[in-house]
This record gives C-alpha cells, sequence and structure tokens, in this order.
C-alpha cells in the first residue's frame, strides 16, 4: 500500500488515502513466461522434426528417382524420431526427479546430523545478500524451527534445485513425440502431391522454409527473442541442414 496526501480546500484536513490492490495491481503487472518446461520440450520436438525429416527427404531426392522411396523412408525416420526423442525426453525427465529426491534426503539426514552445519550454511547465503551477522542468526535461528521448510530453503539457495513435477516424465515424452511427429510430417506432405523428388524438392522447400520461419518467430517471441532475428536463425539452420545432406547425396550417388 502507498500513502499520499490529499488536503481539502474546506477543512484543511490532511486525509492520508492509500491506494487500493486492484489500482495498484493496474499499475503494476508482472508477466512471466508460463509453462516453460512444455515450451522447451516443443521447441525440441518441433525444431528437429522440421529439420531432420527435411534433411533426410532433401538429401534421397539428390538420389533417388521414386518419391515413394522418400516417403516410405521419411515416416520410417519419423517414427523412429519419436520413438528416439521421446524416450530421451522421458529419461532426462525421471533423471531430474531421481536427482531431486536424491538431494532432498541428503539434506533431511544433514539437518538431523548435522544442524550446526547447515544453520552456517544458511548464514552464508544471507551473508552474499549484504545481511548483518545479527540478522543472519536471527533468520536461521528462525528457519530451524520447521524442518520442511529449512531443506526447501537449501535446496533452493543452497544446491539451486526446484522441485520437479512428478509428471514431468510422461509429459515430455508427450510432448516432444507429438512435436517431432507434427514437424516431421509437413515437409514429406509435398511429396504426396508430387510426381518426381525434384518437384518434391522443390514444394518441401518452401513448405519448411515458411514452417520454420514461422516456428522460429513464435518461439523468439514467447521465449522474450527478436522475433525476426530469431526466426532467420532457425530457418537458416534448417535450410543449411538441408543443404549439406542434398550436396553429400549428390557426391555418393
Amino acid at each position: 500500500m502507498i500513502p499520499y496526501i490529499v488536503q481539502t480546500k474546506y477543512d484543511k484536513a490532511l486525509i492520508f488515502i492509500t491506494q487500493s490492490p486492484l489500482n495498484q495491481e493496474k499499475m503494476h503487472q508482472e508477466e512471466h513466461l508460463k509453462s516453460s518446461d512444455f515450451i522447451t520440450d516443443m521447441v525440441i520436438g518441433m525444431s528437429d522434426g522440421l529439420t531432420v525429416p527435411f534433411a533426410l527427404a532433401a538429401g534421397l531426392s539428390g538420389a533417388v528417382s521414386s518419391n515413394n522411396i522418400i516417403l516410405t523412408a521419411g515416416i520410417a525416420e519419423i517414427v523412429a524420431g519419436c520413438i528416439a526423442m521421446g524416450l530421451g525426453g522421458y529419461l532426462a525427465g525421471k533423471t531430474e526427479l531421481e536427482h531431486y529426491e536424491s538431494e532432498l534426503r541428503r539434506e533431511y539426514t544433514e539437518v538431523e546430523t548435522v544442524p550446526d552445519k547447515e544453520m552456517e550454511e544458511v548464514k552464508e547465503v544471507f551473508a552474499e545478500y549484504g545481511l548483518s551477522p545479527e540478522v543472519q542468526h536471527l533468520i536461521a535461528t528462525e528457519l530451524s524451527k520447521d524442518k520442511t521448510k529449512w531443506v526447501n530453503f537449501m535446496m533452493k539457495f543452497e544446491l539451486g534445485l526446484e522441485a520437479p513435477n512428478p509428471n514431468r516424465a510422461r509429459q515430455s515424452a508427450l510432448t516432444i513425440g507429438v512435436s517431432y511427429f507434427v514437424g516431421g510430417l509437413l515437409p514429406l506432405s509435398a511429396y504426396l502431391f508430387t510426381d518426381t523428388p525434384q518437384r518434391g524438392l522443390v514444394g518441401s522447400t518452401a513448405l519448411t522454409i515458411i514452417c520454420l520461419f514461422v516456428f522460429g518467430y513464435f518461439k523468439s517471441k514467447v521465449t522474450g527473442q527478436p522475433p525476426v532475428q530469431g526466426a532467420l536463425k532457425v530457418t537458416m539452420i534448417g535450410v543449411l541442414a538441408a543443404a549439406a545432406a542434398f550436396a553429400i547425396a549428390k557426391l555418393v550417388s
């Protein structure tokens, strides 16, 4: 609450008026990125899904003469990529959860067996913020009265660990896998409506460049980066990967 003074012209009385929480909320609204794990997983799956099958199709376009071969190989790669990427996301999520639980058990053991050392570590955290030794001791003493809050404090400020979502592994696997599948189908779709790999490559390239630019634009916008610059960066990576695959296939064939 922020007080300010208003003097009436009738009785010259000083009236203290405080801003309501509603007005303060209108004056200051913080915007923070939410669901960052979901966005991260979607970016991983979609970026690889757009790039890898596109590069594969581009490479095969320089070596084979049938769209069916490209479609068969592309679909097989997408399925394999979904499984591999989803499994990687699942294992990463499980590892994060297991690591947190292991450190949590260790911290509970330490506050039970060596509480003095743990209190000193609490003081060290607040010493970095310039608090006096007296205030450090007061905070550490009060915090040590609740072991759960004490341990949670040590997990966050000593180890830099936040409690992960227990469903993180499954959600990560699903998000990455689906994003990869959707992204991978886009470059291949052009080969369904053309009769030669060369024409399919032209259509796939145009479609993929558009998708990469749009994806890079919104990814950068959501994450607070310059949208156009991010879109161009993502697009260039995809195009370079496809060009390298096409050139290698040409050389080998």
